[in-house]
């Protein structure tokens, strides 16, 4: 009779920042984007869409995404997808809803990163370093903030996704 016991690994928590200390940690572009988005909203909670000029966004274009936001019931669609998360998908998913076209570790997961930016109108920063299919690392980074047209109820998400090769280790 064997006397091994298990002890149950702690699973390794969601890679998820809620406040601007993401700041110490995320990339140069990843910054510029926020610094921009928080110039926008002038002393309001949040900016709207109708604040930003897209180009003045032309070194961002490529990692945007503006996700619409329905209420009663809740249904976010894919409004735009920039390039670089075309590619990392493999398809383009504009006009599809979240729960059709998500890129993440779960639904769960995407779905609670949306609900934390449209319920509590937070910022959410989510870090993620996988395998690439060429076997190196793949640093990615994605930054999402609300946007409002009353400036009180979100109806739009915008989302910046950095994606950086890094050599193995």
């Amino acid at each position: 009779m064997s006397n091994t016991s298990h002890t149950p690994v702690a699973a390794t928590p969601y890679p998820r920042l809620t406040s601007i200390d993401f700041l110490e940690r995320c990339s140069v572009h990843v910054a510029s984007f926020y610094r921009h988005w928080d110039a926008k909203r002038r002393g309001r909670k949040m900016p709207s869409r109708a604040d930003f000029d897209p180009l003045e966004m032309k070194e961002w274009l490529p990692g945007i995404i503006l996700v619409d936001v329905e209420h009663n019931p809740r249904k976010l669609t894919y409004r735009l997808v920039g390039s670089r998360s075309v590619a990392l998908r493999k398809s383009d998913v504009t006009g599809k809803t979240v729960e059709e076209g998500y890129h993440g570790l779960t639904l769960g997961e995407v779905l609670e990163n949306y609900r934390l930016v449209v319920d509590e109108q937070l910022l959410v920063y989510d870090h993620d370093g996988t395998n690439s299919r060429s076997g190196l690392m793949r640093d990615s980074e994605t930054l999402m903030l609300p946007l409002s047209s009353d400036g009180v109820t979100v109806d739009k998400v915008i989302v910046y996704l950095e994606i950086e090769e890094l050599p193995p280790s």
